[in-house]
């Protein structure tokens, strides 16, 4: 059976990214399908570099055992003493207790005071040294899928778009780099922050006519919310959700319009592609998270975000995988009514 092509557009979101890592680690076991192109942002570049990585050497093993390797990493980075009483506590109640923490309260409180150029970004440093032990002769290779990765030029505002020799873990570290946490990373003379204003993950890229028509969206922010938010923490989550979905809704609203154009016959067939559009996300489950738990990677939240992705993938490849070619399984007509 020929493998079905599809592009994966990977959503940053901090530590949350283990929730891809889960649905990856399901489609890279699938040989029913083949992963063209990656477009990632944040986490989502992480991720992608990860599977490029493996891919690119020929191995699906491999760029699952590489995400392993990278999240093992990242769990690592926090103090080891939350995790045993922990583990029996739902994914609500460890993100509550890490963000009525002293130690999170307090960090938080200094990183809306004191700009992170005041001191050394420790964290900064050992997320470099993750990225860095990463294949990029690789990640930058012609083999494997398309990968590309952005950031946001701090002085314009405007996304840079990252892909082959261009892709270094200076590349990476400015894709996921949060303005209140960490000093801009600078590449040739220019400032980059995280790419999650610009293009949360960046779909154009994808858009080339040389990769297949499908993009698969595994999507870590809710785009919607059923309560209004009261209380000063999901005032702050939910402003944190909307400012990193802006710019994917706003790509999803303009497949809408060329897609509703292609079918009402008011452009040439073929004049623009018609992407179809697919999506892999567990709302109700990120909702229950909060900002603490994707800045503080504590292992617990690490696995069962990846359990969940894991699961949420299953469903996908159980409900959809046939309307890969065919159609849509994203309504984008309903999102934007």
């Amino acid at each position: 059976m020929t493998p079905k092509r599809i592009n994966l557009a990977l959503q940053g979101g901090g530590a949350h990214g283990a929730f891809t890592w889960g649905v990856l680690d399901r489609l890279l076991a699938d040989e029913r399908l083949e992963i063209a192109g990656i477009s990632g942002t944040s986490a989502g570049a992480l991720n992608g570099a990860a599977v490029k990585a493996g891919l690119a050497a020929g191995s699906r093993d491999l760029a699952r055992e590489t995400l392993e390797s990278v999240w093992t990493a990242v769990g690592a980075l926090t103090d080891e003493r939350w995790t045993p009483w922990l583990t029996a506590f739902s994914p609500m109640a460890v993100s509550y207790a890490i963000e009525m923490s002293p130690g999170y309260q307090m960090a938080d409180n200094w990183s809306r005071a004191v700009s992170p150029y005041a001191g050394s970004s420790l964290t900064q440093d050992a997320f470099r040294d993750i990225v860095g032990a990463m294949s990029f002769d690789a990640i930058c290779s012609d083999r494997g899928p398309e990968f590309h990765i952005c950031a946001t030029n701090v002085r314009t505002g405007k996304i840079r778009l990252f892909t082959r020799d261009a892709i270094t873990p200076d590349a990476i570290l400015a894709s996921a780099c949060l303005p209140t946490l960490f000093p801009a990373v600078e590449i040739d003379g220019e400032a980059y922050w995280d790419g999650g204003y610009t293009g949360n993950p960046a779909l154009f890229p994808l858009f080339d006519a040389k990769l297949p028509r499908d993009i698969l969206i595994v999507n870590i922010n809710p785009l919607e919310r059923p309560e209004v938010p009261i209380t000063a923490r999901d005032i702050q989550n939910r402003i944190n959700e909307i400012s990193f979905n802006t710019s994917l809704l706003r790509e999803l609203r303009a497949v809408a319009f060329v897609q509703r154009l292609v079918r009402d016959g008011k452009i040439p067939a073929g004049s623009m592609k018609d992407v179809l559009v697919h999506m892999i996300a567990d709302d109700a489950l990120m909702r229950q998270l909060s900002v603490a738990t994707k800045v503080v990677p504590n292992p617990v939240i690490l696995h069962q975000l990846r359990a969940a992705g894991h699961a949420a993938a299953e469903v996908f490849l159980d409900r959809d995988l046939a309307a890969i070619g065919e159609k849509s399984t994203v309504d984008l007509g309903e999102m934007f009514a």
